[in-house]
């Protein structure tokens, strides 16, 4: 009953919020125009969401992504002062993500310090490191290549309205393509049904035979490379980078996920139920922005949904217990 309530309750809350927005704002919220917006506006939180998808299957977190988008666009900001061309740059932005992870999944993995405490720390470490790369400053202007700013504001022409393109969001694309890569790696592989494993019993992994410290120092990577490439992204679409640009995206990315695990049978993360908690959370911003709400009071109304996400998890877990 529990884990049925949990689902209802998540499912029904989400279509509540659009309902809302759709009786508020009939004349914009709808539109296609708009929807697309929304589409651009959570690709980077997305792609976070998705990779840290990854590591919250096996009971683990990753603080640390935000500041890791932060340093990636800085980075590649850098390279691009530095005369780098912009797939150079790019594969160092990434290159510096697939590091980052790395240690991280090196310290819980191997060392054994906890996730959270790990993660934490190196959230520091990168915010640290990415104030020290740009001298606290904002990179813009000639320094970023137009052709790399001109990438998010492109896309393919879907319809035309009011005799205007309607273009699909590179940005959106891109993020198609990383929901599409951890579905599959996910849902579709071995590697993915030893990560459920590890988070389902740990212990009986292990004794089952998983590599569970390779697989950790791994699912640690890939969320890792997923932050970069988050944070290239919203380079690439405010045509700049600082080292605060990703500060928001930790939270609303682990936010989302919890959002899905309300909507799944047995309360654990998948991928396109975590895009359904994404979705939600760019409905509800853009909504109570195009109805001037104060920021800091929708700050409070996205902490009170991630309260009652847990809460509904927590409760359908408990279900599941009690009937097993």
């Amino acid at each position: 009953m529990r884990a049925g309530l949990r689902r209802f309750g998540g499912l029904a809350g989400m279509v509540a919020i659009v309902l809302f927005f759709a009786v508020s704002l009939p004349d914009t919220f709808l539109t296609a125009r708009n929807l697309l917006n929304v589409t651009q506006q959570v690709s980077m939180l997305a792609v976070v969401a998705a990779t840290m998808t990854v590591v919250m299957v096996m009971g683990d977190f990753d603080l640390s992504v935000g500041s890791m988008a932060s340093l990636a666009g800085v980075v590649a900001a850098m390279l691009f002062v530095a005369g780098w061309s912009i797939p150079a740059a790019l594969a160092g932005a990434l290159a510096v993500g697939l590091l980052g992870g790395l240690f991280n999944g090196v310290m819980v993995s191997l060392v054994g310090i906890l996730p959270f405490v790990a993660t934490l720390a190196t959230l520091t470490v990168f915010s640290g490191a990415a104030f020290l790369i740009s001298d606290g400053r904002t990179i813009f202007g000639r320094d970023i290549p137009e052709a790399f700013g001109a990438f998010a504001r492109g896309g393919p022409q879907v319809a035309t309205v009011d005799d205007r393109a309607l273009l699909l969001p590179n940005l959106t694309l891109v993020a198609l393509a990383v929901i599409l890569v951890v579905w599959v790696v996910l849902e579709q592989t071995t590697y993915g049904r030893r990560l459920y494993a590890i988070g389902g019993n740990r212990e009986a992994a292990v004794l089952a035979g998983v590599p569970v410290r390779a697989l950790r120092l791994s699912a640690f990577a890939f969320t890792g490379v997923g932050a970069a490439v988050a944070g290239l992204m919203y380079a690439s679409r405010v045509a700049s980078a600082n080292p605060t640009q990703g500060d928001g995206l930790m939270l609303t990315a682990i936010a989302a996920v919890f959002l899905g695990m309300t909507l799944t049978r047995d309360g654990q993360p998948r991928v396109l139920a975590t895009m359904a908690g994404v979705l939600t959370l760019g409905v509800l911003d853009n909504g109570l922005t195009q109805m001037r709400v104060d920021s800091y009071l929708r700050e409070v109304l996205v902490g009170a949904i991630i309260l009652a996400a847990v809460g509904l998890s927590a409760m359908g877990r408990r279900g599941l217990r009690g009937r097993g």
